[in-house]
């Protein structure tokens, strides 16, 4: 009978210890239903610029588009394959990795603000404006690429789990409204992310001068649909401060080790692998001019000579240049937006007749000049390359779209998405659809297909879009301010 007792007297005692509240047996402390905006935000910048800096065929083959690398074995993405659902791909990280956490960050941030004082105020407005400037890019970069997309009822997956496509252009205006309203929410003598902001480090003045940047590029984009329009854009966001250095570039470092390195020492270096080359069409050019930045984008092959790859043909990885070791480094920036980038569009902006401020041959000048600083080029090769008459602005082309465009097209080495943008707005360079190519397509890509998975879950949606587009799916669709 003892022995019973003291068996059974820990036991009452534990029941006895016990309060009648047990709610929290059901809270998984590894898995927590809330999380910091913070993290949110970092964790949507970073997968931003990596879908930006990417050239794995699965995530962003745009590089390959603007013919300025292509593949050597297996050359199907330079032959505008879309069977790796590469649209699905850019698509969902866009959507789910980028806007929904930027979305979720936003929301925990206005909630904070409530109970906040005027100075934690201060710093959550300023969070506020950063996110909404990033959105508009990553809306800006979907609509680049696929023409009307879901906007207003995007993200909500309660309410529209199968979002209307907005228009594009309409798109366009709303996101440069909200480019201004950040830009001019933004207050420098207070913090933002600080080291959560893997690109400016939470400096506010540097996120405005990217605001009011993107406000031009996107303003140059539309300027052949609604000039009008597009002038009155270019003008406000150059009176409202642009970037007027290298230092002001959107540009964010990567760490030394995986999963934080560049995603191009991912697929060029750890790999293993050797899948893609400099493509012929940019080497060649840049050999006709003899460009100083050769040496820093591509290495000498055996025979002393830059030689780039067939573009979208099978080649041999041993038969010709390569890329440089410089953006193989896994510590090699990712970058959204460059100083010289916002000197080309206002060159294309005072050659478009609109009153900014400087010349289009000094902007022309000043996008050359800065593009090869960037890439350690020496001051005297720089003024010996601006005074070739193929080069300097009043000699080199008949057309300032030509000028400008093969130049730009130059200076965005390794920013395959912007220059694929660039040649679709200017028609400059001149590219062509390689002899073999996927779906019969007999000139490069326009925009992207919509995803395969889009047209399945929401394809009432995807059908009037393609209809209102002109009937195809097939990539040849240009978006609303491509019209030349």
């Amino acid at each position: 009978m003892k022995n019973r007792l003291l068996i059974l007297i820990p036991i009452l005692s534990m029941f006895a210890s016990c309060t009648d509240d047990i709610t929290g047996l059901n809270t998984d402390t590894k898995r927590p239903t809330m999380t910091d905006a913070t993290y949110l935000f970092t964790n949507a910048e970073h997968a931003l610029v990596d879908q930006v800096t990417s050239t794995s065929v699965n995530v962003n083959v745009f590089r390959l588009y603007a013919q300025q690398w292509t593949e050597v074995q297996y050359p199907q993405e330079s032959q505008y394959d879309f069977s790796r659902n590469i649209p699905d791909t850019h698509w969902n990280v866009y959507y789910r990795d980028v806007l929904r956490d930027f979305k979720e960050a936003k929301n925990l941030l206005t909630q904070l603000k409530a109970d906040a004082n005027a100075e934690e105020a201060a710093i959550i407005d300023n969070k506020i404006a950063v996110i909404d400037i990033l959105s508009a890019y990553a809306y800006n970069t979907l609509v680049d690429t696929f023409g009307d997309i879901p906007y207003t009822q995007a993200l909500d997956i309660s309410g529209n789990p199968l979002p209307k496509y907005d228009d594009a252009q309409t798109i366009y205006r709303d996101l440069l409204s909200k480019l201004d309203a950040a830009s001019d929410a933004l207050d420098t003598n207070v913090g933002s992310f600080d080291d959560a902001d893997l690109i400016y480090g939470g400096n506010t003045g540097k996120w405005a001068k990217f605001a009011n940047s993107l406000r031009l590029r996107m303003a140059i984009n539309m300027h052949d649909v609604d000039a009008t329009y597009a002038s009155a854009q270019v003008l406000a966001a150059e009176a409202d401060g642009l970037m007027t250095s290298s230092a002001d570039g959107t540009y964010m470092t990567y760490a030394e080790t995986q999963p934080n390195a560049n995603p191009l020492y991912v697929d060029l270096v750890a790999s293993g692998r050797n899948d893609f080359l400099p493509a012929d069409t940019f080497v060649n050019k840049m050999n006709a001019l003899g460009d100083p930045r050769r040496p820093k984008y591509f290495t000498l092959y055996d025979d002393g000579t830059y030689k780039g790859g067939v573009y979208g043909a099978l080649n041999t990885y041993g038969s010709f240049s390569h890329l440089t070791e410089t953006i193989k480094k896994p510590t090699y920036p990712g970058v959204l937006f460059t100083y010289s980038e916002v000197e080309f569009l206002l060159a294309e902006a005072a050659a478009r007749g609109i009153a900014v401020s400087g010349s289009a041959a000094s902007h022309y000048n000043a996008a050359i000049t800065a593009s090869m600083q960037d890439w350690g080029v020496a001051s005297a090769d720089i003024v010996a390359y601006l005074g070739r008459p193929d080069v300097a602005y009043a000699t080199a082309a008949p057309t300032w779209q030509q000028k400008i465009g093969e130049q730009a097209w130059i200076s965005y080495f390794n920013r395959g998405f912007e220059a694929w943008t660039s040649y679709r707005r200017l028609d400059y360079p001149v590219l062509a659809a390689p002899a073999i190519t996927f779906n019969n397509l007999k000139e490069v890509p326009k925009s992207y297909p919509y995803p395969v998975k889009e047209q399945t879950i929401n394809a009432t949606n995807v059908q009037a879009a393609i209809a209102k587009s002109g009937g195809t799916n097939i990539g040849i669709t240009k978006v609303f301010w491509d019209k030349k």
